[in-house]
């Protein structure tokens, strides 16, 4: 088969390699489709302590089982699956054993820990695994796996109800999809864009108000509209999230999801005044990832996407790195 490989830090070939082998507890899956995230830096840079190469990035992963590991009975050979970022957990520590299985002390890591979807075949343990809606179109379930799940776990996990005023800021990867679950839950919608020239899609995305933060104050905006129940920060600027703590509603909550480069200063009187708060949120496990398909095929949210054939990584992670990419580049097969 033919797989991207990470040789050493900042290197992609395109090799040829044996067809892996399923493990007892693991399905060999056909890949269909694999979206380029960010985080694929930390594997093509070598970021993280201990990672292993070479390595298969790709963490956004559709494709089909062709092949079942003898200890695997819930799934079923021709079954199409997805995989994201969290590739399996121990069952066993403390934090499995409570149920946080995202944050298991072994976890498992798709592409970084372990081979990812840019290949045409992979293995995954039967824990990771998402059942994909026949509805949904594998170049469109890819993003979900990590950009979707993200936006979407992040939402559901505060304390937002419908009619509430939900922010998203910055409509890029993360947040073209943010601005479609928030306004799908039935949340009073703000996009909140640098770029003016967005304001135009934010609408279309289903954004009830759109603030334009190169032009005026977001938080001010933010006040003037009532103020906000949750600020989604998608925009890794850290800047982009100092603007829009103190447009927070009483009780209100800004959750980041992107990753700035730098460390983020926020004025506490803006959280004291409000009694607000500011979390933080990572992406989801294989039921998460579940309910972000099946809830992307009841309200029919896609993410954009650019495709482009495995010999074309290198160039479409470099489109993504630059952000030349609108949205979400997929890899297709």
């Amino acid at each position: 088969m033919k797989a991207a490989a990470v040789s050493e830090p900042g290197k992609i070939e395109i090799v040829e390699k044996q067809v892996p082998e399923p493990a007892e507890d693991e399905v060999l899956i056909k890949v269909e489709a694999s979206s380029i995230c960010h985080s694929d830096v930390f594997t093509v840079e070598a970021q993280r302590p201990g990672i292993e190469l070479p390595i298969t990035p790709g963490h956004e992963v559709i494709g089909e089982i062709v092949r079942l590991g003898d200890e695997v009975s819930n799934w079923s050979e021709g079954e199409r699956i997805g995989v994201g970022w969290h590739g399996g957990h121990c069952f066993e520590c403390e934090q499995c054993r409570q149920g946080n299985f995202l944050q298991c002390e072994n976890q498992e890591v798709t592409g970084l820990t372990r081979d990812g979807g840019h290949a045409e075949y992979m293995t995954a343990r039967k824990e990771a695994l998402a059942a994909v809606p026949d509805d949904l179109e594998s170049v469109d379930a890819a993003p979900m796996m990590c950009a979707g799940v993200t936006t979407f776990n992040a939402l559901r996990h505060t304390d937002a109800r419908p009619g509430d005023l939900v922010a998203v800021v910055g409509i890029g990867g993360l947040g073209h999809l943010g601005v479609q679950y928030a306004s799908e839950a039935g949340y009073e919608t703000v996009a909140i864009s640098h770029s003016a020239d967005k304001e135009e899609y934010g609408y279309e995305l289903g954004a009830d108000h759109f603030i334009d933060s190169s032009a005026e104050d977001p938080a001010q905006a933010l006040k003037e509209l009532g103020g906000a129940d949750v600020i989604l920060c998608t925009a890794p600027v850290a800047e982009s999230i100092e603007n829009v703590v103190g447009g927070l509603a009483t009780n209100g909550e800004v959750s980041v999801v992107g990753v700035p480069g730098e460390e983020i200063s926020v004025n506490v009187m803006d959280l004291i005044g409000s009694r607000g708060k500011i979390s933080g949120w990572s992406t989801g496990h294989a039921r998460d990832n579940q309910d972000t398909l099946e809830f992307g095929s009841l309200r029919e949210i896609r993410a954009e996407t650019e495709t482009f054939d495995l010999d074309q990584y290198a160039k479409a992670y470099d489109k993504m790195m630059d952000g030349e990419v609108r949205f979400r580049a997929v890899i297709e097969f």
